[in-house]
């Protein structure tokens, strides 16, 4: 098993495969709108789960939260705000475009109380426990 450096500056390579993968990839040709992948903090209570996604200057409006079966996906955009001509960036470091995120979910979730709000940056997603569902039986042992 070989080691992988971790790089923390995406636009630093670690090597000069990383570099080339990049330089030919269709996102930085343009072949393909750019996307990134929001930071998650996920959190259990005895009544509830809770995601959370980091994702700063997006709008209410541009998420989508679809629950299937036994998935969550979030998706969105943020989109980047090149209408201000007075300023010239020198360096961009946010990361902008599309975003796609997919939990699976246990059984114990209750679907039809699933919630979310948006505030401060943070999408928070709500996801009750079904409390029929949550009871431990207890099996012992003959």
């Amino acid at each position: 098993m070989a080691l992988i450096k971790y790089n923390n500056n995406d636009y630093r390579p670690t090597s000069f495969r990383n570099f080339v993968d990049r330089l030919f990839s269709d996102e930085f040709a343009g072949g393909s709108v750019p996307s990134f992948s929001p930071k998650v903090d996920i959190a259990e209570s005895e009544k509830e789960y809770e995601i959370q996604l980091h994702v700063p200057g997006v709008k209410k409006t541009d998420f989508n939260i679809d629950l299937n079966e036994d998935q969550l996906t979030i998706s969105g955009e943020r989109k980047f705000d090149n209408e201000q001509k007075e300023k010239n960036f020198h360096s961009v470091e946010s990361y902008y475009g599309s975003f796609s995120r997919t939990f699976y979910l246990p059984e114990i979730v209750n679907r039809e109380r699933v919630n979310a709000k948006y505030e401060n940056g943070i999408l928070v997603v709500t996801l009750p426990k079904d409390e029929k569902k949550a009871a431990i039986k207890q099996i012992t042992v003959k």
